[in-house]
C-alpha cells in the first residue's frame, strides 16, 4: 500500500500520526521554490503542526525546480512521513501541508496563476547556496532559468493581476544558507526588474509592499537507506517514497516586525520558530560554526572512507578532526558580538547531534556546490580568524586542501568524476571544468597558487601569512600518502579544557 489522500483511512498502526481530511480543504497561502528534504524537514514541518492545531490554516503549492519530474509528489498526493529519530525519542506524522507539487519547466502557467490568488501571503525558497544569484535575463521567459528571475516574473504578475495594491504583497523567506539572505534576493531581485526595463510603479510596489526576511534554519534532515527504508515500511504498514528523518532539535529564526507575525502564524504553533529584529547572533553560529565545520569537512571525511556523518564520528582520526577544528579554531573566529561562552555552548551540542545514530546524512550530499559552500561558509571564518590572529589555522588548511583534492576530476560524457578506493564519485560544482584544467599536468603549488589567487572567492588568501604553504604541504601529503596521513600528520591545536 502506498501511501495517498485515499489510503490513509486504511493505516491503523500508533505509531503514525495521520492527518484529519479537513486539512486537505485548506486554501493555499505559500508558494515553495523547493521539494528537496530540508524544507520539507523544518519549514513544512513547522506549517503542518500550526495547520494541525488550527493555528495557521493554509496550505503550500511546492514548485520543483530541479530536473525531474513530479510523480512521486503526485502518486502520494504531496503526502509524506517525517520520523523524528532522537535520543530515544521516536516519532512519525505524515504531512498535509503540500496540496499540490508543480515543475517550474512543464507547469509555468499554473504557477503564475497561484499569482492571482488573494489567499496566497507567503514565498518560502531552499535552492541551495548557488540558487540566490544574479543572472541578467528575460523574466518573460517561461519559465525563467535563475530563481530570482522565477520569483520576479512571479511578482509581476500577481502586481499586474492586483493592480499593486497594498494588500497583494507578499512575505518571503529565503532558507539558502548564505548570509542576509532576504536582503540580498531582495537586491538581486530589483537589480532584475531594472535590467528588464519594467515600470517604475511596480518598482516601488517591490519595495513598499513586500516584505524580504532574512532567515536561519537549523536542523539536520536526511533520507533512510533501503535497509531503514524496509523496517519503517513494515512498522508504519505502507510505503512511502517520500519519507524524511530528521532529528528532534529545530530552530527556524526569521527576522522581521510584528505585522509579519500576524501573517506567520504557524510560529505560535512552535516556540522554535522566532520572529525578531535582528537574528544575527544565531546566523552567525549557523553559518560560521555548523556550516563551516560541515563543509570544511565533508571533503576529507568522504576521501577518508567515510559516507555519513555518523561514520565519522565513529572514526576517531576524522571526529579528532572535526572536534580540534570546531572547538579550536571556529569557535574562536566568530565576530564579538557572539560571546564564546554561547559559542562553545553550541559547539558542544553540535557534536552531539552529529553522533545521533539514526540520521543518514551523506557527506556525498554536502560536497554537492562544494564551491559556493567553501565560499559562503568558509571564508568569512578563515578571514575573521586572522583579524584575531596571525597564527596559521592548520585544520582549516587541511579542510581547504581535501577541498582541492576532492576536486581532483576525470571528464566523461560532459560529466566531472572523482575516484575513491577505485569507484568513482560524481562531481556536482560549477568549478569541476576548472579544477579538471588545473590537475592536468600541474604541480601543487601551482595549483594552490591558482586557486587561493582566483578574485571570485572575494577576499585576498593569498595574503593570510602561512595559509598558502600549509594548504600545499597538506595537499602533497594526500596526493602522496592517503587523505588518512594527511590527517594525522597535521598539527592540530590541542584542545584547551576550560
Amino acid at each position: 500500500m502506498i501511501l495517498s489522500r485515499y489510503t490513509l483511512k486504511n493505516i491503523h498502526v500508533d505509531s503514525v500520526s495521520v492527518p484529519d481530511e479537513s486539512l486537505f480543504e485548506l486554501p493555499e497561502k505559500v508558494l515553495q521554490f523547493g521539494t528537496g528534504i530540508l524544507l520539507r524537514g523544518l519549514p513544512d514541518y513547522f506549517i503542518d503542526k500550526a495547520n494541525e492545531k488550527g493555528l495557521f490554516n493554509g496550505r503550500i503549492v511546492a514548485v520543483k525546480t530541479t530536473p525531474g519530474d513530479t510523480t512521486a509528489f503526485n502518486r502520494q498526493d504531496g503526502l509524506f512521513t517525517h520520523s523524528i529519530r532522537e535520543n530515544g525519542i521516536e516519532t512519525n506524522r505524515i504531512n498535509s501541508s503540500i496540496s499540490r507539487v508543480l515543475s517550474a519547466k512543464q507547469h509555468w502557467n499554473e504557477i503564475l496563476d497561484c499569482a492571482h490568488s488573494r489567499d496566497m501571503q507567503i514565498i518560502i525558497s531552499n535552492t541551495t547556496e548557488t540558487g540566490i544569484q544574479l543572472l541578467p535575463e528575460d523574466i518573460r521567459q517561461h519559465p525563467p532559468k535563475s530563481y530570482p528571475g522565477k520569483l520576479l516574473s512571479f511578482l509581476y504578475e500577481r502586481f499586474k493581476a492586483f493592480g499593486g495594491s497594498a494588500h497583494s504583497g507578499m512575505v518571503i523567506i529565503p532558507t539558502e544558507l548564505i548570509p542576509d539572505n532576504g536582503k540580498k534576493l531582495e537586491s538581486i531581485v530589483l537589480e532584475l526588474a531594472h535590467l528588464n526595463g519594467l515600470e517604475d510603479e511596480f518598482i516601488e510596489w517591490i519595495e513598499k509592499q513586500n516584505s524580504f526576511c532574512n532567515s536561519i534554519v537549523d536542523r539536520m534532515v536526511s533520507m533512510p537507506d533501503e535497509a531503514e527504508l524496509s523496517s519503517l515500511k513494515s512498522d508504519l504498514g505502507y510505503e512511502d517514497h517520500l519519507l524524511v528523518l530528521s532529528e528532534d532539535y529545530c530552530r527556524w529564526e526569521i527576522e522581521g516586525n510584528e505585522k509579519l507575525k500576524e501573517i506567520l502564524s504557524f510560529a505560535n504553533a512552535d516556540d522554535r520558530v522566532g520572529i525578531s529584529s535582528n537574528i544575527d547572533t544565531y546566523g552567525e553560529l549557523v553559518l560560521s560554526v555548523l556550516n563551516s565545520t560541515i563543509t570544511l569537512t565533508s571533503g576529507l571525511a568522504f576521501l577518508s572512507g567515510c559516507q555519513t556523518v555518523k561514520d565519522a564520528m565513529n572514526d576517531k582520526t576524522v571526529s579528532s578532526f572535526l572536534t580540534n577544528l570546531l572547538q579550536n579554531e571556529i569557535i574562536h573566529s566568530l565576530p564579538g558580538e557572539v560571546e564564546l561562552t554561547s559559542a562553545q555552548k553550541f559547539a558542544s551540542e553540535l557534536l552531539v547531534r552529529f553522533d545521533n545514530p539514526c540520521l543518514n546524512f551523506l557527506w556525498s550530499k554536502i560536497t554537492s556546490d562544494y564551491s559556493a559552500r567553501m565560499k559562503a561558509h568558509c571564508v568569512p571564518v578563515l578571514m575573521q580568524h586572522y583579524t584575531k590572529s596571525d597564527a596559521v589555522p592548520e585544520a582549516m588548511a587541511l579542510g581547504f586542501a581535501a577541498y582541492i583534492y576532492f576536486m581532483k576530476a576525470v571528464k566523461k560524457d560532459d560529466q566531472y568524476f572523482g575516484e575513491f578506493n577505485g569507484k568513482r564519485y560524481l562531481i556536482q560544482d560549477e568549478q569541476a571544468g576548472l579544477f579538471y584544467k588545473y590537475w592536468l599536468g600541474w604541480s601543487s603549488a601551482s595549483m594552490v597558487h591558482v586557486v587561493l589567487s582566483d578574485a571570485s572567492w572575494g577576499a585576498d588568501l593569498l595574503s593570510l601569512p602561512g595559509f598558502k604553504q600549509s594548504v600545499i604541504d597538506r595537499l602533497n601529503l594526500m596526493v602522496h600518502n592517503g587523505m588518512k596521513d594527511a590527517v594525522e600528520s597535521t598539527p592540530l591545536t590541542k584542545i584547551k579544557v576550560a
